[in-house]
């Protein structure tokens, strides 16, 4: 009876093998197709968004056949397709993990520009994030790298077809990250908090020289140093104020200055 057991033991691993490998023969539809059909099928893929079965068949390219042009370019859709499916970590790995293989690629270039792309479209509608949320909840990190990943582009590939697109961003960036800064200014003047919101404002002044926001830093500078009784630096920054600004929306008649100019931007404010 024990022998019969072990028979139909056998019997049944042998035929759950045999299924197995059946079932995984069926399955692998793309096996024994060329590179070429691969990368085609995969761009097919990738052109109709169906982003997840593009990347299964770029990787099952890469692992076939992982010498050649056709694996390199399978390596830069790859991470194309993440950056289209809005999975930044993976797509960000993909891209650092070609220019860390392939740093002379003729195409290396797009790869950094697609960095900074990854890191940009995180920041869709930045300027408008005070209409959303608090300030101080945002987190400007993703802003910063994007401008660092263009800026490495524009001064490694200088006469890349990707610079000039690349520039634009970069003066889109900055005038972001200096809006931030200026409402986290104008979030410490509306609770009280002066002299952090002067030093808040004079950060801007030196890192953000060329920005649109100079203008409204400027005049928060004045504001809190006449809460804090600094008269002398008060005139001082008026005095550059009214020098480069002399038709300034925040400058209106006297004490209409008094007015809570942030309630422009901030519908929700209750400050009194």
């Amino acid at each position: 009876m024990q022998k019969k057991l072990s028979v139909v033991a056998a019997t049944l691993v042998m035929l759950s093998l045999f299924g197995c490998g059946a079932l995984s023969d069926k399955a692998d539809e793309t096996k024994g197709w060329s590179a070429s059909k691969l990368y085609s099928e995969a761009t097919e893929e990738l052109e109709g968004a169906h982003y997840e079965r593009a990347i299964q068949l770029y990787e099952r390219l890469e692992s076939s056949y992982p010498f050649g042009t056709y694996a390199q370019q399978a390596q830069m859709q790859i991470a194309y397709a993440y950056y289209k499916s809005q999975d930044q970590a993976q797509a960000l790995a993909a891209v650092e993990r070609f220019i860390k293989l392939h740093p002379n690629h003729a195409q290396v270039d797009y790869m950094y520009y697609l960095r900074g792309l990854i890191n940009f479209n995180d920041q869709v509608g930045l300027l408008n994030f005070v209409y959303e949320q608090d300030v101080t909840e945002r987190d400007p990190k993703a802003t910063r790298e994007a401008y660092a990943a263009f800026k490495q582009l524009v001064d490694k590939f200088p006469n890349s077809k990707y610079t000039p697109d690349a520039r634009q961003r970069m003066r889109y960036l900055v005038n972001a990250m200096a809006s931030y800064e200026v409402h986290v200014a104008r979030y410490y003047y509306r609770r009280g908090a002066y002299l952090a919101a002067a030093n808040r404002a004079m950060g801007i002044m030196d890192d953000y020289r060329d920005s649109p926001s100079i203008e409204e830093a400027l005049f928060i500078m004045i504001r809190s140093y006449d809460k804090l009784g600094m008269t002398e630096l008060r005139n001082d920054a008026e005095r550059v104020f009214r020098l480069n600004y002399p038709n300034s929306r925040f400058l209106d008649e006297g004490k209409k200055a008094e007015r809570h100019w942030w309630k422009f931007w901030s519908s929700n404010d209750t400050t009194k």
